[in-house]
């Protein structure tokens, strides 16, 4: 096993092929590059060999066009900033940019070729770059995330049963009865000049470990299976985990290739606690909050994927008011003070948050906020937000959504705000009108005698 160096720690790897008992080739390629970080993992599709060029082709493309992008990475790994500031969104353009071009080739040498018309492969990527995993994927190769003992499938098979289920057009368990072909894949690389790759970035912890694979082995641990898929995932020596997960695969038929990678973080029993925490903390903050509480596991990565931790000292401003927003901020540790005017309005502290409306319009802010003490705080761009919102039609749906709750509670509380303030200005007034000790204080008029004209024969007015 060889390693590649990751701000986690040392990533070491184990990779095995087989061509399963039902095929007589092998149609699966796979890609590792330990300077880059770089792991790739293709199921070809087509017949009569065409699936095995696809996925040499891919696995090949893709490796060029990252390969090519080493600066970029560098940078990225660096932190630099300013003219050289790489962002998350850059790397990912780069990954997808590089899968279309796999795509644009697979399918310009099915042209050349009649007898390889209509040839394609899935396909799914690791890229280890610093304390980040960017995982791209088109089809339904899959990769699989084991943390502290949990393993989690974090990629969505592109397949005919999500993409109706996605959809609403039918319910999850007419569709499971009803669709003999709910597992063809409804992208691929090649197949068209363009495809659709999906990226993910997760946040890595020392102990995580990822497990690539095609459809060959990852068919025989669904739903209720996957977690004996995590124990034979947590050997500690990963060649033996991975040797391990190709028998299972062929005792249970093999009735395609199967190929699968595990990447591990440093020591899969060797844990970074604090930073384990850390990310924890993050996810539970966002699950928390009105506007992500309704998002499943993969949908919270999404998000996290696009948010940024930001640090401040005592005393430092982090939005002015009268300025335009276009960020969201949560208090992930310390606290912060809000003001308007120079009046002091509120104090926030750990899981509170500030400034949401700027993730759907560019407005003025509408208070001042500063640091109390030394503060952490997540950060969303609306650049960001909405980039979520044109990819992930789902996920934007929920968003919206939670969005039109949060602008009807804040309605529902001014509307309230205003009926207090009704009621005080009443009594205001009202005090103003009748103060007793005001009336106590007044001088007492008094009215002279009438004239006598006016006056009874007894003397009485």
């Amino acid at each position: 096993m060889l390693p590649a160096v990751t701000e986690s720690g040392v990533a070491q790897f184990a990779a095995l092929t087989d061509v399963g008992r039902q095929r007589d080739h092998n149609e699966d390629n796979f890609l590792v590059d330990k300077k880059l970080a770089l792991y790739v993992v293709c199921d070809g599709m087509g017949g009569h060999a065409a699936g095995e060029v696809a996925s040499a082709i891919a696995v090949r493309t893709v490796h060029e066009e990252v390969k090519r992008e080493g600066e970029l990475l560098s940078d990225y790994i660096a932190g630099k900033t300013g003219a050289d500031r790489v962002s998350k969104r850059d790397v990912i353009n780069m990954l997808e940019f590089a899968v279309n071009r796999a795509s644009n080739r697979v399918h310009a040498e099915a042209v050349k070729d009649p007898s390889k018309r209509g040839m394609g492969t899935t396909l799914v990527s690791l890229l280890m770059a610093g304390n980040q995993a960017f995982v791209t994927y088109v089809g339904d190769s899959r990769c699989y995330l084991l943390r502290n003992g949990s393993i989690q499938q974090i990629t969505e098979d592109h397949n005919v049963y999500n993409e109706l289920i996605k959809k609403k057009k039918l319910p999850k368990e007419k569709a499971e009865k009803l669709l003999a072909q709910k597992n063809a894949v409804t992208r691929a690389v090649g197949v068209y000049e363009h495809c659709e790759p999906d990226t993910l970035v997760v946040d890595v912890v020392a102990g995580d470990r990822f497990l690539l694979c095609t459809d060959g082995l990852s068919m025989y641990f669904e739903a209720d299976e996957v977690a004996e898929l995590g124990t034979l995932l947590s050997n500690r020596d990963a060649e033996a985990s991975v040797k391990s997960l190709i028998d299972a695969a062929n005792t249970r038929g093999g009735g395609d290739n199967i190929t699968a990678i595990i990447v591990t973080v440093g020591d899969v029993e060797v844990r970074d606690e604090t930073r384990a925490q850390k990310l924890q903390l993050k996810r539970d903050i966002l699950a928390r909050m009105p506007l992500f509480r309704m998002l499943g596991e993969r949908e919270l990565l999404r998000v996290q994927e696009v948010t940024d931790v930001v640090t401040f000292k005592n005393g430092d401003r982090v939005i002015k008011e009268g300025d335009r927003g276009e960020e969201l901020f949560i208090v992930l540790g310390g606290q912060v003070k809000v003001q308007r005017g120079g009046t002091p309005l509120a104090t926030l502290k750990q899981g509170e948050h500030f400034g949401e409306m700027a993730l759907i319009r560019a407005q003025p802010r509408s208070a001042t906020v500063v640091s109390e003490g030394d503060s952490e705080l997540m950060m969303i761009r609306r650049v960001d937000f909405f980039d979520i919102l044109r990819k992930e039609h789902q996920l934007a749906v929920k968003l919206l959504w939670q969005f039109l709750g949060v602008l009807a509670d804040r309605l529902a509380d001014t509307n309230r705000e205003l009926d207090h303030a009704r009621e005080e200005l009443a009594e205001d007034i009202t005090s103003e009108i009748f103060d007793d000790e005001e009336d106590e204080n007044r001088k007492t008029l008094i009215m002279p005698p009438p004239p006598r004209s006016l006056r009874s024969p007894n003397g009485e007015s």
